[in-house]
């Protein structure tokens, strides 16, 4: 019996940590998670070296974000194949940084600040990388001006050896990394568009910020009904529990039924 009670205790417990674990990540409509993504983007944006020219301010984009979220619901450490097919109302294609790492090491600043660093390994003048570049081209990208991110608590992201991890996701439109310089060099905000003005070294813009037609598009299958499996077996395993709890307290009634539980 107390052998019984044990394991249920573990179950219950285990079951318990998993869930506290995922909900301890921030949800896309959180607004300080979509105040954080935003501001350090710019902030990296602001201070490139070479300065740039044409340097676009970003703005958050929550279909971006959704289109992020149902990607990481299915931890795997790749790109999206679906980022070139429409995704978006506003964007042919969309740009996607990934990264993934333990919970503890999770912050949005620092996830950002690792694509950023990339910039070691990238000559701006001959474009040339000697190591991964993508994902800091892609931050510091001109003419992306919006972006949507996700964080997802993946007990397993397939591709890494990383379990129980943050797998984080920034997807951007327009996309960027195509053959040629992220940005143009040269004095701060020298060539913005037309009506844009400038601040902290970034070309804005009110109406350009103004995304509408969010649901103009049909969302692919995954996006609308992606399913994390360990998110459903929690929910089977927390079923499973509850109905033993149920049973064990009626058979242990039956058997002592005078039994008394004292502080």
């Amino acid at each position: 019996m107390w052998v019984i009670f044990a394991t249920m205790s573990w179950m219950v417990s285990f079951v318990s940590s998993y869930l506290y674990t995922a909900n301890t990540l921030p949800d896309i409509k959180n607004e300080d998670f979509i105040k954080e993504c935003v501001q350090v983007h710019n902030k990296k944006r602001s201070e490139v070296n070479p300065a740039a020219r044409n340097m676009l301010h970003m703005t958050w984009d929550p279909v971006l974000a959704q289109i992020a979220k149902a990607w990481a619901k299915q931890c795997q450490f790749k790109h999206n194949t679906q980022l070139d097919s429409r995704l978006h109302p506003n964007f042919t294609s969309l740009g996607e940084n990934i990264w993934t790492g333990s919970l503890s090491l999770f912050s949005v600043s620092s996830a950002i600040s690792s694509w950023y660093n990339e910039i070691q390994y990238y000559d701006f003048n001959t474009q040339k990388c000697t190591k991964v570049c993508g994902h800091y081209t892609q931050v510091v990208w001109a003419d992306s001006y919006k972006v949507g991110c996700a964080v997802q608590f993946c007990p397993i992201v397939s591709g890494v050896t990383f379990t129980n991890a943050a797998h984080f996701i920034c997807d951007y439109g327009p996309a960027g990394n195509y053959p040629t310089w992220p940005y143009k060099k040269g004095a701060t905000c020298s060539a913005c568009p037309q009506n844009d003005k400038c601040l902290d070294n970034l070309c804005v813009n009110p109406q350009r910020d103004k995304v509408t037609g969010y649901y103009s598009v049909a969302y692919p299958s995954w996006l609308i009904f992606s399913r994390n499996r360990y998110t459903s077996l929690v929910l089977i395993v927390k079923s499973v529990l509850l109905i033993l709890s149920v049973i064990m307290t009626i058979l242990v009634k039956q058997k002592y039924p005078n039994l008394v539980i004292l502080d």
